[in-house]
C-alpha cells in the first residue's frame, strides 16, 4: 500500500514554498512582501531538497531491480525541458537588453556581462553553473541553482541503488555527516550550494526510512497527529523568521522532521493542505520556482521604462535593492498580488505545455525497450 501512497499535503508544501520563494524574491514596498516570513524565505529552499530525497526513496528505494536507465530518462525529462525552455528566455531578454542599449537606454550593467556573460550559457545548459566556482551559480535564471545540484543528487542517489543498495542507509547517513562537516569547516573545495543540496537530499532519504518504521496511525489518532502538525508548522514559522548561528545546519534535521509528520495525512492541517487550491499550487509548483525570476526582470523592466516616462521614481533602489513603489500601500499589495498572480498563469502555460509534454516525451523514451539495457540488481538489504 505505501508503494503506491500519495502524499498530498506534501505536494501542497511545494506550491507554498514556491510561492513563498517568488515573493522573496518580489520587493514591492510596504507590502506584504516585507513580512518577516517572505524575508527569510530563501531557506524554504531547503525543504525542497529534503522533500526529494524522501519522495524519490518512496518510489526507488525498495526496488528490487533498478533500472538505471529509465530513472536517467525519467529524471532528465522531469527537469531539463523547463529549464533549458527558461534559460533561452533568458537569453532573448538579454538581446533586448542588448538592443535597448544601444538604442541608448542606460542599464546598471551592461548586456551579456556579469552573470549574464555568454561564457556561463554551456555551465547553464548543462546545469553545472552550482557545482564549481569557476561558474557563477546565480547566472541567467538565477533560481536554477538548485535545478543543477539538485539534479547531479539524483544521479548520486541511482549510483548508490545500485551498487550499495545492502548499505544505502548507512550511505546516506555519511553522505549527511559529511556534507554538514564541510559546510561548517567552512571549506573551499566544494561549493556550499552543492553540500547543502547533498545534505538535505539525503536527509529525506533518511526520513523516509524513519517514516516507514512508524505504523501508520488510524482515523482515531487523527487528534495526535493534528498536534503534531501545528506544533511542527509553528516550529518551522519560528525557525525561518529568527537568524541565528547554525540554522543551515539544524533546517536538514527539522524540516526532516515536519516530512515525517506530514506524509503521515492524517491530521486536520494535512486535511486542509490536500484542499484543491494548495494541491493546485503544488502541481504547479516547479512552473512558479523556474519561471518567476523571468516575469519579475519583466515586470521591474517595466516600471523602470514608466519611471522615465513619468519622471516619478516608481522602482527605486533601496540598500542595493530594486524595489516597486506606486507610493500607496493599498495600490502596492494588489501590485504584488496581481504579480504573484502573472507568475501562476505563466506557470499554468508551463506547466501544460512544456513540463507535461518533457514528462510525456521522458515517458515514452522510458518505456521503449532497449536492447542490453543496464539494469542494477542491487543485494536485498537486511
Amino acid at each position: 500500500m505505501r508503494a503506491e501512497k500519495r502524499f498530498h499535503s506534501l505536494d501542497s508544501f511545494r506550491g507554498l514554498m514556491a510561492i513563498s520563494v517568488m515573493l522573496y524574491h518580489l520587493r514591492v514596498s510596504g507590502s506584504f512582501t516585507e513580512w518577516l516570513l517572505f524575508r527569510h524565505a530563501e531557506v524554504f529552499v531547503s525543504f525542497f531538497f529534503v522533500l526529494s530525497g524522501f519522495v524519490l526513496t518512496h518510489a526507488y528505494g525498495s526496488a528490487a531491480q533498478f533500472n538505471f536507465r529509465k530513472f536517467f530518462i525519467t529524471r532528465t525529462f522531469r527537469l531539463l525541458p523547463l529549464h533549458l525552455f527558461m534559460l533561452s528566455i533568458f537569453i532573448l531578454l538579454e538581446c533586448g537588453r542588448y538592443m535597448a542599449a544601444q538604442k541608448g537606454m542606460d542599464f546598471n550593467n551592461a548586456p551579456f556581462s556579469g552573470k549574464f556573460a555568454p561564457s556561463e550559457i554551456l555551465p547553464n545548459a548543462l546545469l553545472l553553473q552550482s557545482w564549481t566556482y569557476l561558474t557563477n551559480p546565480l547566472s541567467f535564471n538565477y533560481p536554477s541553482w538548485s535545478i543543477s545540484i539538485e539534479y547531479y543528487t539524483y544521479m548520486i542517489f541511482a549510483l548508490i541503488l545500485g551498487i550499495a543498495f545492502g548499505i544505502k542507509t548507512w550511505v546516506w547517513a555519511t553522505m549527511v555527516l559529511v556534507a554538514l562537516t564541510l559546510m561548517s569547516a567552512g571549506n573551499t573545495f566544494f561549493t556550499v550550494e552543492s553540500l547543502r543540496g547533498l545534505a538535505y537530499f539525503f536527509t529525506g532519504c533518511l526520513a523516509y526510512t524513519v517514516y516507514v518504521r512508524f505504523p501508520h496511525p488510524n482515523r482515531t489518532q487523527s487528534w495526535l497527529l493534528t498536534t503534531l502538525e501545528v506544533l511542527a508548522v509553528t516550529a518551522a514559522l519560528v525557525f525561518v523568521v529568527n537568524d541565528f548561528a547554525g540554522k543551515q545546519l539544524l533546517a536538514s534535521l527539522l524540516f526532516g522532521v515536519i516530512v515525517v509528520i506530514f506524509a503521515f495525512d492524517g491530521g486536520a492541517v494535512s486535511r486542509l493542505l490536500a484542499g484543491r487550491g494548495f494541491s493546485f499550487l503544488g502541481k504547479l509548483s516547479y512552473s512558479i520556482y523556474l519561471t518567476h525570476a523571468a516575469v519579475l526582470f519583466c515586470v521591474v523592466s517595466v516600471f523602470m521604462v514608466a519611471r522615465k516616462i513619468l519622471g516619478v521614481d516608481i522602482a527605486p533602489v533601496i540598500d542595493g535593492t530594486r524595489y516597486l513603489d506606486l507610493g500607496n500601500v493599498p495600490l502596492n499589495n494588489l501590485i504584488a498580488l496581481l504579480v504573484a498572480g502573472s507568475v501562476v498563469l505563466v506557470s499554468m502555460f508551463t506547466y501544460r505545455y512544456i513540463e507535461m509534454t518533457g514528462q510525456a516525451l521522458g515517458r515514452a523514451l522510458a518505456n521503449k525497450p532497449a536492447h542490453n539495457s543496464p539494469v542494477l540488481r542491487p543485494d536485498t538489504e537486511a
